[in-house]
């Protein structure tokens, strides 16, 4: 035998690297692997990224300073389908971070991320597209990218996907896209609601949830609640609010219902089918409050069509309103109360809370918590407005003083709706008196201080409707209401200005609070404002009216002419004729004038003595500005003086004219140049 020869082993080609097997413990080292042209090399280090980046947020920030975003997004177009999976997955967890969404977004890789979501790519690979979507459209800018690359159609399709986590992340991510309304037009068109209906079957109560969040989102829209009727959704809906299993969704299906109670159509097939009497039922029977409030809610929200207080009135929802007022949560309270005031347009609903709801009403006017008095003055408000047994059942109920009491409250809403409620009592006789016995002039006077234009509006016109008397006018001014009343004829808003006219002109109605106006400059301030053609109003200028009244010299030089009902008393005297805006001075003022050839200014005195101020009776021969002589002085001299100067009152207040022997100046208030001096007076005839 020939001896053995021992095969020689060829060694490897010069140009081959050698395996390698290496272990690294430092993320930046697989980072850097992120470069290597070899596919499992790249499969291997996402892998492992992939747990690092699962163990927390931090070591999602390290990969982001480590710079590992920018390579792995040029994996997800990988031509190796593990590669490409695993960068997806990768970015389903990476995307939760706040710093890689912003890298991300400027890296504009979301076509590459939405091409994942093809019909023939893995569920896996859905699944963390779907994610990576999901986290990055929580941004306004993100979303805009996401609907621009047509992400919506993709993950529309999703929702029918076998995978649970699939279904999750694609509901997700539309609940956010469709915060914008022109993605909510365009689910319209995907015809999406049938799909997002059959969630609601699914067995996982997140998946349910984020269905029905996004159903109360896209039923704002009339288009979508038709659809929505159209696909039989509110038996879907109902369906729930009767499965106690399903009390976590009650609130969102109820949200949902509430949007779809708005369209007449719903409405009526709702409560054909007997939903309606369900859902009144389900709202007083339910023991957790979020699901009273949302149901009460829904009831205010639908009860703003005519038609629908109409049907709902049939079903008698008043008695449910009036057992969620006894809620212990002021939250329902405040949703049965703003209920209650949007049922109010119905004239049945009105009367029914004639004898149950207004007692309640008020009791919550007591309460600490201030948006509950608020809602709870709203709706009383409503009631009493235009219904007088109302406004007698709220003072039967005691409310006056509570109602007081809430003028001085922090919220503007509530002192409104109180000052309107106290208003609409105060129309009826017995009930103001009463309110003015609860120091009503006092407690008002704040809320004319207010800055807050609605505040200003309805506490003038509850001056208006409560200062109807000489005692409570005088009240008021004691008080000092008046100022800021007047302060409100200078404002801008129409109805304040309006309103504050209003409350004047009822305050000018006694010579002492019309006297106390016009010290304040409300006479002046109306004479300002109706000289504006776009300020004044009928009230400004019957307030005008009202205080020239109390002022006859004045309204005589202003307009000519006085009234059968305006009776001239001592001290009325003629200025003569002057031009709007200019201001009559008093006859203080006049008497310290420098004699001119003006005509005298003519004073009406009965008493049969006039005595001149202590000041100037040492002044003989000294005339003090234009003349003025009582009545008494001329019956003395009248027969010898007529002839050379004769003043008169013609019949109905006319102006005075001077008699044709002389003639007149340039204006009719010259100065009759016979006129008598005596201890430094001015003597002129004025007969009466």
């Amino acid at each position: 035998m020939g001896k053995k020869i021992k095969k020689e082993v060829e060694p490897p080609p010069k140009d081959v690297f050698d395996p390698l097997m290496i272990e690294s413990k430092k993320a930046a080292t697989v980072v850097l692997m992120l470069r290597s042209p070899e596919e499992e090399i790249l499969a291997k280090a996402c892998e492992a990224i992939y747990k690092f980046a699962l163990k927390g947020e931090e070591n999602k920030t390290t990969l982001l300073e480590l710079g590992a975003v920018e390579p792995l997004t040029k994996l997800l177009t990988h031509e190796d389908k593990i590669v490409r999976r695993n960068a997806t997955m990768i970015f389903g967890i990476l995307a939760s971070n706040n710093g890689v969404k912003k890298l991300l977004r400027e890296l504009d890789v979301m076509n590459s991320v939405i091409a994942q979501l093809a019909p023939e790519e893995e569920v896996v690979i859905h699944e963390f597209a779907s994610l990576c979507l999901a986290n990055m459209s929580a941004e306004y800018t993100s979303k805009v990218q996401i609907f621009e690359h047509g992400g919506l159609e993709p993950l529309i399709r999703l929702l029918s996907s076998p995978d649970p986590d699939v279904k999750k992340n694609s509901m997700e991510c539309i609940y956010n896209l469709v915060q914008d309304f022109q993605c909510r037009t365009t689910l319209q068109e995907l015809n999406a609601i049938p799909p997002i209906l059959d969630l609601l079957k699914s067995e996982y109560p997140v998946i349910q949830l984020l269905a029905l969040k996004t159903l109360g989102v896209i039923t704002n829209d009339k288009e979508s609640r038709t659809m929505l009727r159209d696909s039989q959704g509110l038996d879907h809906l109902i369906k729930i609010l009767e499965t106690k299993e399903l009390n976590d969704l009650h609130i969102e299906a109820l949200a949902v219902i509430a949007n779809c109670l708005e369209d007449m159509d719903t409405m009526v097939q709702i409560q054909q089918t007997g939903g309606l009497k369900k859902l009144l039922s389900f709202a007083e029977n339910s023991t957790i409050p979020d699901i009273q409030k949302n149901a009460a809610k829904a009831i205010t929200k639908a009860a703003y069509d005519p038609e629908n207080r109409k049907l709902f009135h049939e079903q008698e929802v008043e008695k449910c309103l009036v057992a969620l007022l006894g809620s212990e949560n002021d939250g329902t309270k405040i949703a049965a109360s703003q209920a209650i005031s949007a049922m109010c347009e119905n004239s049945g609903s009105k009367d029914f809370f004639n004898n149950q709801g207004i007692p309640q009403l008020i009791q919550l006017l007591k309460s600490d918590n201030e948006e509950v008095r608020e809602a709870a003055a709203l709706a009383l408000a409503n009631l009493t407005t235009c219904n007088p047994a109302n406004a007698n059942a709220a003072a039967e109920a005691d409310g006056i003083d509570p109602l007081i009491n809430v003028l001085s409250s922090k919220r503007d809403g509530a002192i409104a709706n109180a000052a309107t409620v106290l208003m609409n009592m105060a129309m009826q006789e017995p009930l103001r008196l009463n309110i003015q016995n609860h120091d009503i002039m006092h407690a008002i006077i704040s809320p004319l201080r207010s800055a807050n234009t609605v505040v200003q509006s309805k506490a003038a016109l509850a001056v208006a409707a409560t200062a109807c008397d000489v005692e409570a006018r005088t009240e008021l001014r004691n008080s000092g209401g008046l100022e800021p009343l007047v302060e409100l004829l200078r404002s801008k808003n129409d109805e304040v200005r309006k309103h504050a006219s209003w409350a004047v002109m009822v305050c000018a109605g006694d010579e002492l609070t019309a006297n106390e106006l016009c010290r304040l400059g409300a006479l002046d301030i109306l004479e300002e404002v109706n000289l504006s053609g776009t300020r004044k109003n009928k009230f400004s200028e019957a307030a005008y009216n009202k205080l020239l009244n109390n002022n006859l010299s004045l309204k005589y030089s202003q307009t000519g002419y006085l009234s059968s009902s305006n009776i001239i008393n001592d001290g009325f005297y003629d200025y003569g004729r002057i031009n709007p805006g200019t201001k009559l001075l008093p006859l203080k003022e006049l008497c310290l004038q420098e004699p001119s050839d003006l005509r005298a200014v003519l004073l009406i005195n009965s008493k049969s003595d006039v005595s001149p101020p202590s000041s100037m009776e040492d002044k003989s021969d000294v005339g003090y500005g234009r003349s003025i002589s009582s009545s008494s002085s001329l019956r003395r001299s009248s027969k010898e003086k007529t002839k050379k100067n004769s003043y008169h009152f013609s019949a109905g207040f006319g102006s005075p004219i001077e008699d044709k022997s002389e003639p007149a100046s340039g204006r009719n208030t010259v100065l009759s140049k016979s006129a008598t001096k005596e201890k430094g007076w001015s003597s002129l005839p004025i007969s009466r």
